[in-house]
C-alpha cells in the first residue's frame, strides 16, 4: 500500500490543496483511496471532504502515534494508498514526525522562494529522524514545486539549488491558479489532468537506488 504524506515547517505552504488533489489523481487512477487529516487545529481536509462530496473516505487521525493507529484503520484489503494532510511543524512536529514514520512517500509542497528554502533543512531533519525511528528504512522524499509563476526564473533556479542540495524535485510545477487557490470546500474532477496528476505519475515511478538517492524507475 503506498502512504503519502504530504508536509513542511509552515502553514499557508499548500500542503491541504496538495494532498486533495493527490488523492483525488489518485482515485481517478483507479486507486481505492483514503485521506487521513492529521491537523486537529484545522481539520481542513476532513471539512473538505464533507463540502466537496468526496467520492473516497478521510478520517480525522491528528495523533501522536498515528504510525501505530493508522494501520489498523488502512489495511490493503480496504484501500490501496493513503494520503496524509499534516499540521505545520512548528506546532506539532511530533504528529508529522509520526506521519512521516508510516509514509511510504513524503511529497513536501513549497513555492521557490528564499524563505520557503530557508525552512527545507528542518523538514530534512524530520525525515532524518523518521528515517532513524524506521531502523534506517527511508522513505521517498520529494520537493513539489506549488504557487509558481508562469516564465518565472526563479522556479529553475531553486530547482537547481534543491537538486544540488540533493534533495528529488518532482518535474512539472503547480501554477499560482484560481483553480486551486478557489478549490476548497468544492468537488475535485479530474485531477489527473492537472499538475498535481503529473505529479503522482512520477512519484509512483521512483525509486530509492542503492546509494541511497531517489531516481526514475
Amino acid at each position: 500500500m503506498i502512504t503519502i504524506a504530504v508536509l513542511n515547517l509552515k502553514g499557508g505552504s499548500g500542503k491541504t490543496t496538495s494532498a486533495a488533489f493527490i488523492a483525488h489523481a489518485l482515485h481517478e487512477a483507479g486507486l481505492r483511496v483514503l485521506g487521513v487529516d492529521a491537523d486537529g487545529e484545522n481539520e481542513s481536509l476532513v471539512q473538505w471532504q464533507s463540502l466537496g462530496d468526496w467520492p473516497f473516505p478521510v478520517v480525522g487521525m491528528a495523533q501522536p502515534n498515528l504510525h501505530k493507529n493508522l494501520p489498523g484503520v488502512a489495511d490493503d484489503d480496504r484501500y490501496d494508498a493513503v494520503v496524509i494532510d499534516t499540521p505545520p511543524m512548528k506546532e506539532a512536529r511530533n504528529i508529522v514526525l509520526s506521519a512521516a514514520r508510516v509514509a511510504t512517500h513524503i511529497v513536501c509542497p513549497m513555492a521557490p522562494t528564499g524563505m520557503e528554502h530557508s525552512r527545507l533543512p528542518a523538514v530534512r531533519e524530520l525525515v532524518a529522524d523518521a528515517t532513524d525511528l524506521r531502523d534506517g528504512e527511508k522513505p521517498l522524499f520529494a520537493v513539489l514545486f506549488t504557487r509558481t509563476v508562469a516564465n518565472a526564473s526563479s522556479t529553475e533556479v531553486y530547482r537547481d539549488i534543491v537538486t544540488e542540495e540533493g534533495d528529488y524535485v518532482l518535474k512539472v510545477p503547480v501554477a499560482r491558479k484560481e483553480q486551486f487557490a478557489q478549490a476548497f470546500g468544492s468537488p475535485i474532477e479530474n485531477a489527473l489532468s492537472t499538475a498535481y496528476g503529473d505529479a503522482v505519475t512520477e512519484l509512483l515511478d521512483l525509486t530509492i537506488d542503492e546509494a541511497g538517492k531517489v531516481a526514475s524507475a
